[in-house]
Protein backbone atom coordinates (compact mmCIF):
# COMPACT_ATOMS: atom_id res chain seq x y z
CA UNK A 1 0.00 0.00 0.00
CA UNK A 2 1.31 3.45 -0.92
CA UNK A 3 2.27 5.86 1.91
CA UNK A 4 1.75 8.89 -0.33
CA UNK A 5 -1.17 11.17 0.63
CA UNK A 6 -4.07 11.37 -1.85
CA UNK A 7 -3.62 14.01 -4.50
CA UNK A 8 -5.82 17.07 -4.88
CA UNK A 9 -7.43 15.45 -7.95
CA UNK A 10 -8.23 12.25 -6.01
CA UNK A 11 -9.85 14.24 -3.20
CA UNK A 12 -11.88 16.26 -5.67
CA UNK A 13 -13.09 13.10 -7.46
CA UNK A 14 -14.07 11.51 -4.15
CA UNK A 15 -15.99 14.63 -3.11
CA UNK A 16 -17.77 14.73 -6.49
CA UNK A 17 -18.70 11.04 -6.23
CA UNK A 18 -20.25 11.57 -2.78
CA UNK A 19 -22.33 14.38 -4.19
CA UNK A 20 -23.43 12.26 -7.16
CA UNK A 21 -24.27 9.33 -4.89
CA UNK A 22 -26.32 11.47 -2.51
CA UNK A 23 -28.18 12.93 -5.49
CA UNK A 24 -29.00 9.48 -6.94
CA UNK A 25 -30.22 8.22 -3.57
CA UNK A 26 -32.60 11.18 -3.39
CA UNK A 27 -33.75 10.73 -7.03
CA UNK A 28 -33.64 6.95 -7.80
CA UNK A 29 -36.15 7.27 -10.63
CA UNK A 30 -33.52 9.04 -12.75
CA UNK A 31 -31.67 5.71 -13.09
CA UNK A 32 -34.72 3.41 -13.18
CA UNK A 33 -36.32 5.43 -15.98
CA UNK A 34 -33.15 5.79 -18.09
CA UNK A 35 -33.21 2.63 -20.21
CA UNK A 36 -30.18 3.64 -22.27
CA UNK A 37 -28.08 4.13 -19.14
CA UNK A 38 -29.23 0.82 -17.67
CA UNK A 39 -28.32 -0.97 -20.88
CA UNK A 40 -24.91 0.69 -20.98
CA UNK A 41 -24.28 -0.43 -17.39
CA UNK A 42 -25.52 -3.96 -18.12
CA UNK A 43 -28.43 -3.63 -15.68
CA UNK A 44 -32.19 -4.06 -15.89
CA UNK A 45 -35.28 -3.61 -13.71
CA UNK A 46 -37.15 -6.78 -12.74
CA UNK A 47 -40.83 -7.03 -11.91
CA UNK A 48 -40.18 -6.25 -8.27
CA UNK A 49 -38.59 -2.93 -9.23
CA UNK A 50 -35.13 -4.22 -8.28
CA UNK A 51 -32.08 -3.58 -10.42
CA UNK A 52 -30.60 -6.85 -11.75
CA UNK A 53 -27.60 -7.79 -13.85
CA UNK A 54 -28.52 -7.67 -17.51
CA UNK A 55 -27.19 -9.73 -20.42
CA UNK A 56 -24.06 -7.65 -20.88
CA UNK A 57 -23.07 -7.99 -17.24
CA UNK A 58 -23.88 -11.69 -17.26
CA UNK A 59 -21.72 -12.10 -20.37
CA UNK A 60 -18.82 -10.40 -18.61
CA UNK A 61 -19.28 -12.64 -15.57
CA UNK A 62 -19.47 -15.70 -17.81
CA UNK A 63 -16.28 -14.68 -19.62
CA UNK A 64 -14.48 -14.12 -16.30
CA UNK A 65 -15.63 -17.51 -15.04
CA UNK A 66 -14.45 -19.15 -18.28
CA UNK A 67 -11.02 -17.54 -17.93
CA UNK A 68 -10.79 -18.71 -14.33
CA UNK A 69 -11.85 -22.23 -15.32
CA UNK A 70 -9.32 -22.32 -18.19
CA UNK A 71 -6.51 -21.14 -15.92
CA UNK A 72 -7.41 -23.74 -13.30
CA UNK A 73 -7.53 -26.49 -15.95
CA UNK A 74 -4.12 -25.42 -17.26
CA UNK A 75 -2.66 -25.61 -13.74
CA UNK A 76 -4.22 -29.02 -13.19
CA UNK A 77 -2.85 -30.30 -16.51
CA UNK A 78 0.62 -28.97 -15.68
CA UNK A 79 0.56 -30.55 -12.23
CA UNK A 80 -0.57 -33.87 -13.71
CA UNK A 81 2.17 -33.78 -16.34
CA UNK A 82 4.81 -32.97 -13.71
CA UNK A 83 3.60 -35.82 -11.52
CA UNK A 84 3.72 -38.25 -14.46
CA UNK A 85 7.24 -37.08 -15.40
CA UNK A 86 8.43 -37.59 -11.82
CA UNK A 87 6.90 -41.06 -11.65
CA UNK A 88 8.58 -42.06 -14.92
CA UNK A 89 11.89 -40.59 -13.74
CA UNK A 90 11.86 -42.62 -10.55
CA UNK A 91 10.98 -45.76 -12.52
CA UNK A 92 13.89 -45.00 -14.87
CA UNK A 93 16.20 -44.71 -11.85
CA UNK A 94 15.24 -48.22 -10.76
CA UNK A 95 16.06 -49.47 -14.26
CA UNK A 96 19.46 -47.73 -14.28
CA UNK A 97 20.44 -49.05 -10.86
CA UNK A 98 20.02 -52.60 -12.14
CA UNK A 99 22.68 -52.11 -14.84
CA UNK A 100 25.40 -54.78 -14.87
CA UNK A 101 28.13 -52.80 -16.64
CA UNK A 102 28.79 -49.60 -18.60
CA UNK A 103 27.29 -50.81 -21.87
CA UNK A 104 24.20 -52.11 -20.08
CA UNK A 105 23.84 -48.72 -18.36
CA UNK A 106 23.94 -46.94 -21.74
CA UNK A 107 21.36 -49.34 -23.18
CA UNK A 108 19.03 -48.90 -20.21
CA UNK A 109 19.30 -45.12 -20.45
CA UNK A 110 18.35 -45.19 -24.13
CA UNK A 111 15.44 -47.55 -23.42
CA UNK A 112 14.18 -45.21 -20.68
CA UNK A 113 14.40 -42.23 -23.03
CA UNK A 114 12.33 -43.95 -25.69
CA UNK A 115 9.88 -46.06 -23.68
CA UNK A 116 9.30 -43.91 -20.61
CA UNK A 117 9.68 -40.39 -21.97
CA UNK A 118 8.79 -40.76 -25.66
CA UNK A 119 12.11 -39.29 -26.79
CA UNK A 120 14.26 -40.23 -29.76
CA UNK A 121 17.23 -41.38 -27.72
CA UNK A 122 19.33 -40.95 -24.61
CA UNK A 123 23.13 -41.24 -24.61
CA UNK A 124 26.19 -40.80 -22.41
CA UNK A 125 29.16 -38.90 -23.80
CA UNK A 126 32.62 -38.92 -22.22
CA UNK A 127 35.72 -36.87 -23.02
CA UNK A 128 38.97 -38.61 -23.97
CA UNK A 129 41.67 -39.19 -24.85
CA UNK A 130 41.40 -42.13 -22.44
CA UNK A 131 39.32 -45.17 -23.31
CA UNK A 132 35.54 -44.69 -23.57
CA UNK A 133 33.21 -47.45 -22.26
CA UNK A 134 31.39 -49.57 -24.82
CA UNK A 135 28.08 -48.06 -25.87
CA UNK A 136 29.12 -44.53 -24.82
CA UNK A 137 30.00 -41.63 -27.18
CA UNK A 138 33.64 -40.52 -27.32
CA UNK A 139 34.12 -36.74 -27.06
CA UNK A 140 37.24 -34.71 -27.64
CA UNK A 141 38.87 -32.88 -24.69
CA UNK A 142 37.08 -29.62 -23.87
CA UNK A 143 33.91 -30.54 -25.77
CA UNK A 144 31.64 -30.36 -22.72
CA UNK A 145 32.87 -26.88 -21.74
CA UNK A 146 32.43 -25.66 -25.30
CA UNK A 147 28.78 -26.70 -25.27
CA UNK A 148 27.75 -25.95 -21.68
CA UNK A 149 30.23 -23.19 -20.85
CA UNK A 150 33.04 -23.48 -18.31
CA UNK A 151 30.68 -23.27 -15.32
CA UNK A 152 27.54 -24.46 -17.06
CA UNK A 153 25.82 -27.56 -15.72
CA UNK A 154 22.92 -28.01 -18.13
CA UNK A 155 21.34 -26.68 -21.30
CA UNK A 156 17.96 -27.31 -22.91
CA UNK A 157 16.98 -26.22 -26.40
CA UNK A 158 18.46 -26.30 -29.88
CA UNK A 159 20.58 -29.34 -30.76
CA UNK A 160 24.30 -29.11 -30.29
CA UNK A 161 26.78 -31.95 -30.57
CA UNK A 162 24.01 -33.82 -32.40
CA UNK A 163 26.36 -35.45 -34.92
CA UNK A 164 28.79 -36.56 -32.21
CA UNK A 165 26.30 -37.59 -29.54
CA UNK A 166 23.41 -39.06 -31.50
CA UNK A 167 25.24 -40.59 -34.48
CA UNK A 168 22.69 -42.19 -36.83
CA UNK A 169 19.81 -40.45 -35.01
CA UNK A 170 21.32 -36.96 -35.40
CA UNK A 171 19.17 -35.92 -38.36
CA UNK A 172 15.99 -36.57 -36.36
CA UNK A 173 17.05 -34.56 -33.32
CA UNK A 174 15.36 -31.14 -33.13
CA UNK A 175 15.93 -30.29 -29.45
CA UNK A 176 18.16 -31.60 -26.67
CA UNK A 177 18.64 -31.72 -22.90
CA UNK A 178 22.32 -31.81 -21.89
CA UNK A 179 23.63 -32.21 -18.34
CA UNK A 180 27.27 -32.28 -17.27
CA UNK A 181 28.55 -35.39 -15.53
CA UNK A 182 31.91 -35.94 -13.81
CA UNK A 183 33.24 -39.46 -13.33
CA UNK A 184 36.09 -41.24 -11.53
CA UNK A 185 39.33 -39.97 -10.07
CA UNK A 186 41.12 -38.28 -11.72
CA UNK A 187 37.91 -36.67 -12.95
CA UNK A 188 36.70 -37.07 -16.51
CA UNK A 189 34.10 -34.72 -17.95
CA UNK A 190 31.06 -36.06 -19.74
CA UNK A 191 27.49 -35.26 -20.65
CA UNK A 192 24.16 -37.00 -20.29
CA UNK A 193 22.11 -36.18 -23.39
CA UNK A 194 18.48 -36.69 -24.33
CA UNK A 195 17.32 -35.95 -27.87
CA UNK A 196 13.80 -35.19 -29.08
CA UNK A 197 12.41 -35.06 -32.61
CA UNK A 198 10.08 -32.26 -31.46
CA UNK A 199 11.57 -28.72 -31.66
CA UNK A 200 9.52 -27.88 -28.55
CA UNK A 201 10.48 -31.08 -26.76
CA UNK A 202 13.15 -29.22 -24.80
CA UNK A 203 13.19 -25.43 -24.54
CA UNK A 204 15.42 -23.03 -22.56
CA UNK A 205 12.55 -22.02 -20.26
CA UNK A 206 12.05 -25.58 -18.99
CA UNK A 207 13.52 -26.73 -15.70
CA UNK A 208 16.37 -29.24 -15.84
CA UNK A 209 15.86 -30.73 -12.36
CA UNK A 210 14.65 -34.18 -13.40
CA UNK A 211 17.31 -34.53 -16.11
CA UNK A 212 19.98 -33.46 -13.61
CA UNK A 213 18.63 -36.01 -11.13
CA UNK A 214 19.05 -38.77 -13.73
CA UNK A 215 22.57 -37.50 -14.46
CA UNK A 216 23.54 -37.91 -10.81
CA UNK A 217 22.19 -41.46 -10.85
CA UNK A 218 24.22 -42.24 -13.99
CA UNK A 219 27.35 -40.83 -12.31
CA UNK A 220 26.98 -42.94 -9.18
CA UNK A 221 26.06 -46.07 -11.11
CA UNK A 222 28.88 -45.76 -13.65
CA UNK A 223 31.49 -45.42 -10.89
CA UNK A 224 30.78 -48.97 -9.75
CA UNK A 225 33.05 -50.27 -12.50
CA UNK A 226 36.44 -49.24 -13.88
CA UNK A 227 36.84 -48.48 -17.57
CA UNK A 228 38.39 -51.59 -19.13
Amino acid sequence: MSDQPPSQTDMELEADWHQVRDFLVQHPSLIRDDEALLEELGLRINAANVVEFGPAALARLSAAKHRESSARKELEDTAEANFAAQAQSYAAVCDLLEARNHSDLARRLNDAAQLRFGLTCGVIGLEGPERTPAGWRALGPGTVDSVLGHEGQSRLGEPRLADVLFAEDAERIQSVALVRIVLWNPARQGVLAFGSSDPEGFTPDMGAELVAFLARVVERTAERWPVL
